[in-house]
């Protein structure tokens, strides 16, 4: 549990909204980069790890940490129908787990995929794409909250998206979530999707649909369903051992209001995951509490916009079904200030919660509250 919330240290306060300007333009390419790093104060904390640890940030005054560069290249549209994006990151602030993905160090691919524009408003992408699940929150962490599992994950695939009049939608087809044989690195929604030595997702199926019936007012819904592979053998230098019999399944009802100055949203996840069938993992000392995993997520996010600062608050509550999981209900709120400055932005957080998403992607209960001060700027 440890390693989930490890996994989403303030990083993620960035992933999710930089536009970039070009530092220096090839024959049909745009490359860019960005540095990025976070101030983290530990206020109330159930973990003991040196870098969620209350008495140790109440004695120094927390710290800044976790830096990063990106890289970015994106088409510049000379390309006709194709097109590409790839980000790199590197450094501690990567937003990966350097167990658990395919380079084995603090470095990684956040997206890499190639598109066709199959017509006026349908695409195709080929490679590490964001999955179409839901929506995504201002600032990945800390407003991604409860959603562990089912925010801005990035897995490797085909994804279908088109837009028909009031209605856009996707569907896709994600062979696994990382490069590799083992990796579970989703990025940057990591920690929820198993280990490299427990077990991963693969053959996932994706379909979403989103409707503005209204001026301001979208609705939609997404489903997911797809197998899970026993790595325990492979861990073990046995792969030949490793099975596929695991599945999960998902699906998401979503509402999203934009209206001048304003943003709302909301989002419900049901979530279920059936390990029966992975011997070796339920055999494990890492076993999930049951066979069956079953839970309920619910998820908001309001916004107001003024000049240079948006004001917002993430928020949600999470509640178990799993045999065996006696965890209560849990909740967070993350109240957050984003400041564009010019080069960048500064965003201002503060979360507190009683509970979070473990790697099975089931509710557990620990108190963890902390203030943010997130840096980033891009040229």
């Amino acid at each position: 549990m440890r390693k989930s919330i490890f996994a989403k240290s303030a990083l993620g306060l960035f992933a999710a909204t930089a536009v970039c300007t070009p530092i220096t333009a090839t024959a049909g390419a745009e490359l860019s980069a960005g540095v990025w790093w976070v101030y983290q104060n530990v206020t109330n904390s159930d973990f003991n790890s040196t870098s969620f640890n209350e008495d140790l940030d109440n004695e120094t005054g927390g710290n800044f940490a976790d830096p990063a560069l990106i890289l970015y290249a994106d088409d510049d549209g000379s390309h006709g129908p194709w097109h590409f994006s790839a980000e790199t990151r590197i450094g501690t602030g990567s937003f990966t787990s350097p167990a658990n993905n395919n380079s084995g160090d603090n470095f990684t691919l956040h997206k890499a995929w190639i598109g066709y524009d199959l017509t006026e408003d349908t695409s195709l992408k080929l490679g590490k794409s964001q999955v179409p699940f839901g929506w995504k929150t201002t600032n990945f962490w800390p407003g991604d909250g409860l959603q562990g599992g089912y925010g801005d994950q990035m897995d490797v695939g085909l994804k279908l998206s088109g837009d028909a009049g009031a209605i856009h939608y996707d569907a896709a087809y994600y062979h696994q979530d990382d490069w590799g044989e083992d990796s579970t690195d989703t990025v940057d929604d990591n920690g929820h999707w198993g280990t490299s030595a427990t077990y991963r997702k693969i053959k996932t199926g994706v379909l979403n649909v989103d409707w503005t019936f209204l001026e301001h007012h979208t609705i939609g819904a997404s489903a997911q369903y797809g197998r899970m592979q026993d790595l325990v053998p492979v861990a073990a230098g046995n792969p030949s051992a490793s099975n596929d019999e695991g599945s999960h399944q998902a699906y998401d009802l979503h509402y999203m209001f934009e209206m001048d100055n304003w943003t709302a949203k909301y989002r419900f996840i049901s979530v279920e995951r059936d390990f029966d069938g992975m011997d070796a993992l339920l055999a494990s000392a890492d076993a999930p509490v049951d066979d069956k995993i079953e839970n309920q997520r619910h998820v908001v996010e309001v916004g107001y916009n003024h000049n240079n600062w948006f004001y917002y608050v993430d928020a949600g509550v999470a509640s178990t079904d799993t045999t065996g999981n006696n965890a209560d209900d849990v909740q967070f709120i993350a109240p957050g200030i984003r400041y564009q400055y010019g080069p960048g932005w500064i965003y201002f957080e503060y979360l507190q919660s009683d509970g979070d998403i473990n790697a099975y992607g089931d509710v557990y209960e620990s108190d963890f509250d902390a203030a943010y001060v997130a840096f980033d700027f891009y040229f």
